[in-house]
C-alpha cells in the first residue's frame, strides 16, 4: 500500500474512533453518491445529473450511515457476549426480516417521492409492482454479506463493510427504483 493510502487510512480510523456516527454517515454518503454515478453511466446518461446524485449521497448520509450505526449497536446489545455460528445466524435472520425489508421499501419510496418527485400514487404503485421482487433478490443476496459481517467484520467497521457492499447493491436498487421515460406517442 502506498503511504498515501496508509496515511489516508490511518487518518479514516481516527476519525472512526473520534467520531464514529459522523465519519460513517460521511463514508456511506461518499458511497451513495459513487454508486449513483455509476448506476446513471450504467443506464445510459450522457451527463451525470447532479441533483440527483446529490439525493442519494442526502440518502446516505443522513439515513444510511446512521442507521447502520445505530442498528449494529442495537444488534451487539441485543446478543452481547454471545459467539458463535448460531448467534451469526440468529443475527443474519432477524436482521433479514426487520431492516432489510425496511431499508428496501424506505429506499424506494424516497427514490419515487424526492429524487424522482412523483406522486405517492405513482410510487406505490412502482413498489407494489417491484418490491416484491427486490425483496426476495435481497434475500438471496444479503444474508451471505451479513454472515460474513457479523462473523469475520470487527464491529467499528461494520458499517464501512456493509455501506460498501451496498454502494454495489444500490446501483441494482438504482436501476430498478426508476420509473421508466413515458414518451409522448
Amino acid at each position: 500500500m502506498s503511504d498515501l493510502a496508509k496515511d489516508a487510512w490511518r487518518k479514516y480510523l481516527i476519525q472512526l474512533q473520534a467520531h464514529p456516527l459522523r465519519t460513517k454517515a460521511i463514508t456511506a454518503g461518499v458511497l451513495a453518491g459513487c454508486s449513483d454515478a455509476i448506476a446513471q453511466k450504467i443506464s445510459g446518461v450522457k451527463r451525470i445529473q447532479f441533483r440527483r446524485l446529490l439525493l442519494l449521497m442526502l440518502y446516505g448520509f443522513a439515513y444510511g450511515g446512521p442507521f447502520g450505526h445505530f442498528f449494529h449497536k442495537l444488534m451487539d446489545t441485543i446478543f452481547k457476549g454471545k459467539k458463535g455460528n448460531s448467534t451469526v445466524a440468529k443475527k443474519v435472520l432477524l436482521e433479514q426480516l426487520t431492516s432489510s425489508p425496511w431499508n428496501n421499501f424506505l429506499f424506494m419510496s424516497y427514490y419515487g417521492l424526492v429524487v424522482e418527485g412523483r406522486p405517492w400514487k405513482l410510487v406505490k404503485h412502482k413498489l407494489g409492482k417491484d418490491y416484491p421482487t427486490i425483496q426476495l433478490t435481497a434475500w438471496k443476496f444479503w444474508p451471505i454479506v451479513g454472515w460474513v459481517n457479523y462473523q469475520y467484520v470487527p464491529l467499528q467497521f461494520r458499517v464501512l463493510f456493509s455501506s460498501f457492499v451496498a454502494s454495489c447493491w444500490s446501483i441494482f436498487l438504482n436501476l430498478k427504483a426508476r420509473s421508466p421515460v413515458i414518451k409522448n406517442a
